[in-house]
């Protein structure tokens, strides 16, 4: 039964948690704060960021605080708050790709994606190929992408990506966690590729008692108690993420989930299903975001 508590120290390595402000981002940036590391709180909302920051700050952690104005839904953003980064740190050691947008009503990002593709993949797609050559020249450097359960649900339809044809918020969101699945895994092997020593790792933190169920609605909800039973609450979903982010046991194109179910529990190294490990779609995807985005990387 892995914890905080079985935590390697922190200190000395500088983290990104995108999301970080709350629910299970919240969870992983105290975690990382409290073993030592210099978080950056990386989250749209300034004021919620301050206050994430204050909330954490009082927690009695070795570590240190900076707040990152990053709005995954514009390009823009993506790219100004990697360039501060960029400018202000030597080295970046965990990028945490947590943030994440769950059935909202139909809307698109400043580029005009479905919002739950946009923020949650090609956000996070830009935001991991701006940080790369930081992360590259970073000794043991990971990067863990935060998928769902929901991935076992999804498929990518290409022709649907911007809401050409239709919305469905249940079936775009399942879609956009597969995406991150696919994701970290391409990532993996063109890492392997080039021979960089960067990790790419994917984690899910199963069902959770947080504020991104928020658009759901009761019926929806309901039904998600019934087939999940008690909620846990985010600092055991935010475990797999640490796991990923800081166990020496931690594998490189795994993805780590609580282990009962994948719904509960403690961290454990899953099996991920075939849809997952389709290099096919997987490069598509990526060429896919390449253009979308303008970023190609490993380079």
């Amino acid at each position: 039964m892995w914890t905080t508590e079985n935590m390697p120290g922190q200190s000395g390595k500088t983290a990104i948690v995108t999301g970080a402000n709350t629910g299970i981002g919240f969870e992983t940036a105290l975690a990382l704060y409290k073993a030592g590391a210099h978080v950056i709180i990386a989250c749209r909302d300034h004021s919620r960021a301050e206050e994430a920051l204050n909330r954490i700050a009082v927690s009695g952690g070795k570590g240190s605080l900076e707040i990152g104005l990053l709005d995954l839904a514009s390009l823009r953003s993506v790219r100004s708050f990697s360039k501060k980064f960029t400018e202000n740190h030597g080295k970046l050691d965990l990028l945490i790709n947590n943030a994440g947008v769950m059935m909202p009503p139909s809307a698109k990002t400043e580029e005009g994606y479905e919002l739950q593709f946009g923020v949650n993949f090609i956000g996070h797609f830009a935001l991991t190929g701006l940080l790369y050559q930081i992360l590259k020249q970073t000794p043991g450097a990971r990067i863990v992408t935060v998928s769902s359960l929901a991935y076992l649900r999804g498929s990518i339809n290409f022709d649907n990506l911007k809401s050409e044809q239709s919305y469905d918020p249940v079936r775009e969101y399942a879609q956009s966690k597969l995406a991150n699945i696919l994701l970290a895994l391409e990532l993996q092997r063109r890492i392997s590729k080039k021979g960089d020593k960067v990790v790419s790792i994917a984690a899910q933190p199963g069902a959770n008692n947080t504020g991104l169920a928020r658009h759901m609605s009761e019926e929806a909800y309901r039904a998600a108690l019934e087939r999940f039973g008690t909620l846990m609450e985010p600092w055991q979903g935010a475990l797999p993420s640490l796991y990923a982010a800081t166990s020496p046991d931690a594998e490189a194109a795994s993805l780590y989930s609580p282990d009962n179910q994948g719904i509960s529990g403690y961290p454990t190294k899953d099996t991920i299903q075939p849809h997952g490990l389709d290099e096919d779609v997987a490069k598509k995807l990526w060429a896919y975001a390449e253009k979308a985005t303008g970023i190609s990387f490993p380079g």
